[in-house]
């Protein structure tokens, strides 16, 4: 493998501190093939420190009150916010992405998630019903459910990594969690953050490696009470099976396969703007990208003519340059399984 003039080696964030590992993956920067990053290649070993970290926490992080919980989660996103280039730059170097879209779109959603549920928890109200005939009131109380395994794509890391990890700090739980082995750059700065505003020791870890390695070592551990995952339909249902002898808590967002909508009476001059950018943003790599249209046959000759003629508008390259709408695929492997599918598939589809 290519390597890059300079290759950062990462580290686990177990109980607040920066953790060597003894095995290492290699990642790479899309756009050029170069190894940029040596990432732990974490097992049984880290996930046990982890998950020991964050049930240790949890006594002290589940008591703690709205209030302080709030006041942190918007440290963080001021964090973040205050190197956003940086992060910005940073997700586009191990991902792919331009670095236009990471400035405007992933990082500050990443800081949005945080200030949300940051907000939710000091203003959250409940519904009790009476029922006078037997004197008795029903209500809900929430509680924190303990410790919380939280496993992230490549596709828009710091993005979908904060979505899971703000409200589960937010509801007094502590978390163990995985981003994808392709993309850790921005997971590792988060944590740097994490540091620097205070976070409580174990409240976050961030162990990373491989998914049947790493993941299903933290999903399968009987202290972890619920598992948060977006990801394969595959993956997904190994995680059903893995956990349903513990019924645990599961969140699971699986594959995406979204079909746009277009019929006769349609407006081309604003239909086809959205529908490029619902198929190409992110080089279409969204679980709710559009990735089949169909067409109504009325109007179908005339849509596909301006569609192709709009997609050969699109520039493809360099992630840096602010001129380019799409920048690089993941990984070459990626690119081998959509390539063929793009050239044999009709993706727009009369009906």
């Amino acid at each position: 493998a290519k390597m890059a003039a300079e290759v950062r080696e990462l580290r686990n964030f177990i109980n607040g501190q920066f953790v060597g590992c003894s095995r290492h993956l290699d990642s790479y920067n899309p756009a050029t093939g170069e190894v940029h990053l040596k990432v732990p290649d974490s097992g049984d070993t880290e996930v046990q420190a982890a998950v020991d970290a964050a049930k240790e926490a949890f006594k002290r992080w589940s008591k703690t009150s709205p209030r302080e919980r709030s006041q942190l989660l918007n440290k963080i996103a001021d964090g973040i916010e205050s190197r956003l280039l940086e992060f910005a730059e940073a997700e586009s170097l191990d991902q792919g992405k331009p670095v236009w879209l990471a400035k405007m779109v992933d990082i500050p959603r990443a800081c949005l998630n945080f200030r949300f549920f940051a907000n939710v928890i000091l203003y959250q109200t409940e519904i009790s019903s009476v029922l006078p005939e037997v004197g008795a009131t029903n209500y809900t109380c929430r509680t924190p459910v303990g410790v919380a395994c939280q496993i992230s794509p490549w596709n828009l890391p710091l993005y979908l990594l904060t979505f899971k990890i703000a409200p589960a700090l937010a509801a007094g739980c502590t978390v163990v969690c995985k981003p994808s082995e392709m993309t850790s750059l921005t997971a590792y700065m988060l944590a740097e953050v994490m540091v620097e505003v205070g976070l409580p020791p174990g409240v976050c870890n961030i162990v990373f490696g491989f998914g049947p390695r790493a993941g299903e070592a933290i999903v399968r551990h009987p202290d972890v009470a619920v598992v948060s995952f977006t990801g394969s339909t595959k993956v997904g249902s190994r995680i059903q099976e893995v956990t349903a002898p513990l019924v645990k808590k599961l969140s699971l967002e699986l594959g995406g396969k979204n079909a746009g909508i277009v019929f006769n009476d349609v407006d081309l001059d604003k239909c086809l703007p959205t529908m490029i950018r619902s198929s190409f943003t992110n080089q279409g790599e969204i679980c709710l990208t559009t990735s089949r249209i169909f067409v109504q046959k009325g109007i179908y000759d005339v849509f596909v003519k301006r569609f192709v003629e709009m997609t050969r508008q699109l520039t493809v390259g360099d992630p840096t340059d602010p001129n380019n709408k799409l920048g690089a695929l993941i990984s070459a492997e990626h690119l081998a399984k959509v390539l063929p599918s793009s050239l044999l598939l009709s993706y727009v589809i009369p009906i």
